[in-house]
């Protein structure tokens, strides 16, 4: 449930604080770790395996989601320890930064949105604990040369990646739709999202190709086609460098499953 001060009590073992709320003693679950996420450009999550004297930090904004879980309850789900990536800040990639950012700027009615933020709540402390065991997220520098304007302006151009992947997309392009050169489109997507805008681009397609193997019966010519690629061995090669598996295997191991 989620209270009038922003305290959503997922569980017994878990709290959510959005903004900068701080919590009351009795709701912080008794030796457990925090995890400290900041939707600043660029968004970022700070660790701290243990609850005992927990301060939230001073620059905790309306722009901040802390996550507060019982350490016995990380091991036994993830098998992970929060002591690996004690007090390290690693820059969330765009799925995480969208997953927090829904969390904050759910607009359903009462009874929906308690379910919607519990529930994502628990997504994204999922998908942040398994990018942390695979290595997946990168250490946090601050050293960006961004202005505000061209962070807005770059989260506009990696919205066209996201709805408009099946066009016929250049980075010309998406700099005309989104009001930068190319020089600060791709200058700025390496700063802000850690991959090029062609990289963001083929991750886009490529997920939706997974998507398509597992849930429809089109051919793999077909959907690799529609994803880019003009053959299907380059669509195997880099589908199977984004997800450890050729298309036909995947596609084998769902529908067995």
């Amino acid at each position: 449930m989620v209270d009038q001060s922003g305290v959503i009590k997922v569980s017994p073992e878990m709290i959510t604080l959005l903004g900068g709320v701080r919590p009351d003693d009795g709701d912080v679950p008794e030796d457990s770790a925090g995890l400290f996420v900041k939707l600043d450009r660029p968004a970022s999550v700070r660790i701290v395996p243990e609850s005992v004297g927990l301060e939230l930090p001073a620059d905790c904004s309306d722009r901040a989601i802390t996550m507060i879980v019982k350490r016995e309850a990380l091991a036994r789900l993830f098998g992970w320890s929060p002591q690996a990536n004690d007090d390290v800040e690693y820059f969330l990639d765009a799925e995480l930064a969208g997953i927090a950012d829904q969390i904050l700027g759910a607009s359903h009615g009462p009874e929906a949105q308690t379910t919607y933020r519990l529930g994502k709540s628990i997504e994204l402390l999922c998908e942040v604990v398994v990018r942390l065991k695979e290595g997946k997220l990168q250490r946090a520098h601050r050293d960006l040369t961004l202005s505000q304007v061209d962070s807005q302006r770059l989260g506009a151009a990696f919205a066209i990646i996201e709805a408009q992947w099946s066009e016929k997309l250049t980075i010309g392009l998406i700099a005309h739709r989104c009001g930068l050169n190319r020089t600060k489109l791709s200058r700025g997507f390496r700063e802000l999202y850690r991959c090029s805008v062609s990289e963001a681009l083929a991750n886009r397609r490529l997920a939706e190709a997974r998507r398509q193997l597992l849930a429809t019966d089109l051919p793999v010519s077909v959907i690799g086609y529609r994803s880019g690629y003009s053959n299907n061995a380059s669509f195997s090669r880099a589908f199977g460098r984004r997800f450890g598996q050729s298309p036909s295997e995947l596609r084998s191991s769902g529908a067995s499953s």
